[in-house]
């Protein structure tokens, strides 16, 4: 059986898995374009998800089954791969811990004034009225309540803010003190101190975020995106930092990675970018092989209990 990668994992990773799986036969590429010659006898493929098209499942005849070694499946040619009954799993799960510390992060570096506080001492300057705040007491509202943002709200709970969270149902969660469902969204963002939003991309949440949203928000609120970058467009939020709808925004994600070098965000005071990374710590890939090796087991011995098995219909 021929086990493909559209990337070399490092030499440790690959000793691991065939040294546990020796009937398999694992090729190793650097992209999806180098291994395209190699696809006709592919029966798994392993990919980060973001380099295979219809064509690429067309010509791989035999496979059987796609490991993405990240979380998001927008990317995909996920219809032709329904029509073809193949199974998808993917490593959904292992981002909750660096996300939330992430988003944590980020609500930390605002309250606290740490970039201006930085920026007074590289110049010699003894400020002590930087304005600072707490984020006990503020009011978090998380968009999506997966593991990701089960997690973000367990950490929310233990500096004593009060969270709310944004799902599709509205269905109770732990952690949260209140669950609203995802067509309540409008009415329940004037009420957060913070905004974060964990969303995945789908036909419900794609632009899901217009203008009225962001108008609705407090002045003083913060908004965090470490989702997905096409939950609102670009310009939408522009508007909305330029008209002091809100106070800040800290983006990871966005609507076209990397982001444009002439790209208004990067002249923005009341923007903070990093390049798409909240997720990215040293566990990443010991984690995402772990998922792997397991659906691995579990596929070999012709099993069902394969761990983050993908509905393709809904893209999750």
């Amino acid at each position: 059986m021929k086990v493909l990668y559209t990337f070399h994992p490092p030499e440790k990773f690959k000793k691991e898995i065939e040294t546990e799986y020796p009937g398999c036969r694992f090729e190793y590429f650097e992209s999806m374009q180098k291994a395209s010659d190699f696809l006709p006898e592919a029966e798994v493929i392993v990919t980060f998800g973001e380099d295979m098209t219809d064509e690429h499942i067309k010509k791989a005849g035999k496979l059987r089954w796609i490991m993405v070694m990240s979380a998001g499946l927008e990317l995909m040619p996920l219809k032709l791969i329904k029509e073809k009954g193949i199974l998808v799993t993917n490593v959904k799960g292992i981002h909750a811990i660096p996300m939330a510390e992430f988003a944590l992060g980020s609500m930390l570096q605002h309250a606290k004034q740490f970039p201006r506080i930085r920026k007074d001492i590289s110049q010699g300057l003894w400020e002590r009225e930087a304005p600072s705040s707490e984020l006990f007491g503020k009011t978090l509202l998380i968009l999506g309540a997966g593991a990701i943002g089960s997690e973000i709200a367990r950490l929310g709970k233990a500096f004593r803010m009060k969270v709310l969270g944004i799902n599709t149902s509205g269905s109770k969660k732990t952690y949260f003190d209140e669950m609203h469902p995802l067509k309540e969204v409008k009415s329940i963002l004037g009420t957060a101190d913070y905004v974060i939003a964990v969303l995945p991309s789908t036909m419900e949440t794609r632009h899901l975020l217009k203008k009225e949203h962001f108008q609705c928000m407090k002045k003083s609120s913060v908004f965090i995106n470490i989702g997905r970058g096409d939950l609102f467009e670009s310009s939408t939020l522009i508007d909305a930092l330029q008209n002091n709808e809100l106070a800040h925004a800290y983006l990871d994600v966005f609507e076209r990675e990397p982001l444009e070098s002439d790209h208004p965000f990067w002249r923005m005071d009341k923007v903070t970018i990093t390049p798409h990374l909240s997720s990215r710590t040293e566990y990443y890939l010991p984690r995402s092989f772990d998922i792997f090796k397991k659906n691995m087991t579990a596929y070999m011995n012709n099993e069902n209990n394969y761990i983050n098995k993908i509905q393709v219909e809904r893209g999750y």
